[in-house]
């Protein structure tokens, strides 16, 4: 019996290491996003804005005009535009680049998303004219109003004090979604997709002709994918600590509990999706159509919380959110195991749920 246990285990090792695409996605890709997103929000920010200028015809500009003549660099290489840079050593560098234009060709850039604001000017007032939903837009009448009214958004009254402390930057946000994300993709995708796989190749019929117990195939694939889950998480947390200072401020013990409680959920689902699935195809949809949703609204990359109001409780209660939302207070605030043991019992008793329920459906041919 454990020399079977342990074939079956040597299998499940060898199908997963044998496909390049799996260590890619499992170990790789996370730490090339972390990079990539945590180099470019823990530096000081360059930010680039265009505007559209549209002057007067009737009338000389007073304000626009002396403003782009005085202040900015003119350039006619390949349109005439005017450009003006901003450093600050708290904020970075603030780059705007003003296009004059016609009316109509302001709305034609403004429409390919070109330029962020359009500015105009009448009887001595400038117009500022965007989209107030579109926080870019926002972000260019804030700084390019204050420059015109000659006015710094950091006046010698005021300074500014980047925050630096553990948990506050956006690095410390993104990592534990990335690694809830990883532990999601891998087990809907290790598992359910394998099976689903494996039952369309008939290999799973001639695998229960053997004298191969079901119990030890199931543990072995659940076995399997819990190793994967740690060495994904190490990796991860080796990166994020060595590159970017990331760490854990909580209970391990809690942590270790919710990346226990999280997988098992998601190998659960897995098993359920798998149950009765044989073409390939409707296993991509299934797993597609449960990934994509929740990584967009699970406050992976950014807070859902700039959802509308009446979505966020149920956005809350996703799987995938109460995994990050309890691996990010762990790692972040410094959470133990009381302070989650209501997603923790959630996901685990979910999971057991789901893969009940799909032990007793499941179709081995």
């Amino acid at each position: 019996m454990k020399s079977q246990f342990n074939q079956l285990l040597v299998i499940q090792f060898k199908e997963f290491f044998r496909e390049p695409g799996a260590l890619f996605w499992s170990f790789i890709f996370p730490i090339l996003i972390s990079l990539a997103l945590g180099f470019a929000f823990t530096d000081k920010p360059v930010v680039f804005q265009r505007a559209a200028v549209v002057l007067p015809n009737n009338a000389d500009s007073i304000i626009i005009k002396p403003f782009l003549e005085k202040k900015c660099t003119q350039s006619i290489s390949p349109m005439l535009t005017y450009q003006l840079t901003i450093d600050n050593q708290h904020l970075g560098k603030t780059t705007t680049q003003f296009i004059p234009c016609t009316w109509k060709e302001s709305e034609i850039k403004m429409k390919r998303g070109e330029i962020s604001i359009i500015l105009t000017e009448e009887k001595g007032k400038v117009q500022f004219h965007f989209d107030p939903a579109n926080s870019g837009s926002r972000l260019a009448y804030i700084s390019i109003s204050s420059l015109l009214d000659g006015k710094s958004l950091v006046s010698d009254q005021s300074e500014i004090k980047p925050l630096e402390s553990k948990g506050t930057r956006y690095i410390d946000f993104l990592i534990p979604g990335l690694l809830t994300m990883g532990i999601m993709s891998s087990c809907l995708w290790g598992i359910s997709y394998g099976l689903i796989e494996k039952r369309s190749k008939k290999l799973l019929r001639r695998m229960v002709a053997t004298p191969m117990k079901k119990s030890f195939f199931m543990m072995t694939m659940f076995t399997s994918r819990y190793v994967f889950t740690i060495l994904e998480t190490i990796v991860l947390l080796i990166f994020a600590k060595i590159v970017f200072g990331v760490s854990v401020q909580g209970s391990w013990l809690a942590f270790a509990a919710i990346i226990i409680s999280g997988s098992f959920f998601f190998m659960g689902l897995s098993i359920l999706l798998a149950s009765r699935t044989a073409n390939p195809q409707v296993g991509n949809g299934f797993i597609s159509a449960i990934t994509m949703p929740m990584m967009l609204l699970s406050g992976i990359f950014f807070s859902y919380s700039n959802f509308p109001d009446f979505v966020v409780p149920i956005i809350r209660y996703l799987p995938l959110t109460l995994f990050t939302d309890s691996l990010r207070s762990i790692i972040n605030e410094g959470s133990g195991i009381m302070d989650v043991l209501v997603p923790l019992s959630i996901l685990s008793i979910t999971g057991l749920i789901t893969f009940t329920a799909g032990l007793k459906i499941y179709k081995w041919y």
